[in-house]
């Protein structure tokens, strides 16, 4: 029974020999077959992006001086702009503070000419208009007392009674 035994091992450690390298040739030829897919692969891709990658690489290179000049120009431009700016800000800024200064004098000098009118129309009141309505009262008193010293003194409206025609109004 031993060697049944032993025989029929082998034949079963045969067998899976023999399937190994099956598989073994299977997957040597299925390597094969994708080496052959990627090679053509590789091919193609060098045809075709190498000389896409190197004409970028020539424009780029082309191209990257006049990049770095806009952009000095713009930081130049930036720089200048900014520096306009600050000035225009000063000037309108110190505009401003004269306007307002300006305005603030003819302010004063409004508020003072008003003052001074006042002032003058308070004196030309006292020292003209109210002597002269004493001088008109005292004139009037005097043609008066004179009317009615002479005996002249005509009825008027003063006494309270009207003239004929404003009575007509009524």
């Amino acid at each position: 029974m031993n060697e049944n035994l032993l025989t029929v091992f082998i034949a079963v450690t045969a067998g899976a020999v023999v399937i190994q390298a099956g598989i073994l040739v299977a997957l040597y030829l299925s390597v094969r077959k994708s080496t052959a897919k990627m090679d053509a692969l590789s091919t193609e891709l060098k045809e075709k992006a190498i000389p896409t990658i190197e004409s970028v690489q020539s424009f780029i290179t082309e191209v990257r001086p006049k990049i770095e000049t806009i952009t000095d120009n713009v930081s130049e431009s930036t720089t200048t702009i900014k520096n306009q700016l600050q000035r225009l800000d000063a000037t309108l800024t110190d505009v401003l503070d004269r306007t307002r200064l300006q305005v603030i004098r003819a302010d004063e000098l409004l508020n003072r000419t008003m003052d001074k009118v006042e002032e003058t129309s308070e004196i030309v009141h006292k020292t003209v208009v109210s002597p002269l309505r004493q001088v008109s009262g005292v004139m009037n008193a005097i043609y008066t007392g004179v009317e009615v010293f002479l005996g002249n003194k005509r009825r008027s409206g003063k006494n309270g009674m009207g003239v004929p025609q404003d009575e007509m109004f009524i």
